[in-house]
């Protein structure tokens, strides 16, 4: 997707040695989300999900292998009063995302503290098709959709 009213954003779904996924809750909110964030002019996705790891959650590159990556880009529609709440997102509709789902490659330790503005203030693992239920509903068709395109990979590795 080219539309310029879509900020470009990475997803990111990490799977830990027990093959669960990492979720996350943002301040002041009750839901949880996977880490995403945005891409850098001039970035690649591939660099910006690796950044974004290590700025949200503390996971350096070489802490993570890059599994699969989505085949074409997801986006949705954020309503009003989330587009007013960032400065960052205040001139988009919504955001058109790449996916990446990665596999720890030993125990990894999260640290939300990266970041000077702390996006997140909890952090779990949990079942592959947990977070459909505990995200912000405006996610969820998004979320569906990445889930079952990574379902194959993820049956093969748990499989492993």
């Amino acid at each position: 997707m080219n539309d310029k009213s879509y900020r470009k954003n990475v997803g990111l779904i990490v799977l830990n040695q027990e093959n669960q996924l990492l979720v996350c809750r943002r301040k002041d909110q009750q839901t949880w989300q996977f880490p995403q964030g945005g891409i850098d002019i001039g970035e690649s996705p591939r660099v910006a999900a690796h950044r974004e790891l290590f700025e949200e959650v503390g996971i350096k590159q070489k802490d993570v292998k890059i599994i699969q990556k989505s085949s074409h880009w997801y986006h949705y529609d954020l309503p009003i009063k989330y587009q007013k709440r960032s400065e960052s997102m205040k001139r988009f509709k919504g955001q058109t995302q790449k996916w990446f789902l990665f596999k720890a490659q030993a125990e990894i330790e999260i640290n939300l503290l990266n970041e000077v503005e702390q996006e997140f203030v909890a952090h779990k693992w949990v079942s592959f098709w947990y977070p459909l239920s505990h995200i912000v509903p405006f996610k969820k068709d998004v979320y569906a959709k990445v889930l079952n395109e990574f379902l194959p990979k993820y049956i093969a590795i748990a499989n492993d």
